[in-house]
């Protein structure tokens, strides 16, 4: 698996995990959008991405599987998210494999010296990716619902240090 920039190819993929409910729920993305919306969401996100705002696919083999997020103005930190779809690929692994790339990216790549990260406790998966990558609970975020249970973020972050041991 492999990081890559956002092409217009892969537009096709962002809009079937768009049709896909279960996937769009635990992501935090509009259900029910039309294939219309969604493509026209994914050009300008492709094409005029945010300066504050990296976001790169994720591939294996051929296959879109997920992306990356790198986001924050700061030069030598950032807030890290990560995706895998659609949501029948899940419980393969392949969410720690993304996170983990990103991270990768970010420290080897970008030269960052910490990278921080949040997910919702409700969503024991994404909790259990974050601490199994290193990163260390650093205080709790705002609430959040997650699937209509009352949650909050939880808000982890590494350093470089603590990353290169473990590369």
């Amino acid at each position: 698996m492999f990081l890559r920039s956002l092409g217009l190819a892969d537009v096709a993929a962002y809009v079937s995990w768009g049709r896909d409910r279960r996937f769009c729920e635990h992501a935090g993305w509009t259900v029910d959008r039309s294939a219309a919306e969604l493509e026209a969401h994914w050009r300008v996100l492709i094409e005029q991405p945010k300066s504050d705002h990296l976001r790169l696919a994720a591939v294996a083999g051929d296959e879109v599987v997920g992306y990356v997020d790198l986001a924050g103005a700061e030069p030598d930190r950032r807030e890290l998210g990560y995706v895998v779809g659609p949501s029948e690929r899940w419980g393969r692994g392949l969410g720690g494999m993304v996170a983990r790339l990103g991270l990768a990216y970010g420290f080897d790549v970008l030269g960052l010296q910490e990278i921080w990260a949040e997910a919702v406790d409700a969503n024991r998966a994404s909790v259990r990716i974050l601490a199994a990558l290193g990163m260390t609970e650093i205080g709790r975020g705002d609430d959040e619902p997650f699937l209509g249970t009352v949650s909050y973020y939880r808000r982890f972050s590494i350093g470089r240090t603590a990353w290169e041991p473990s590369t």
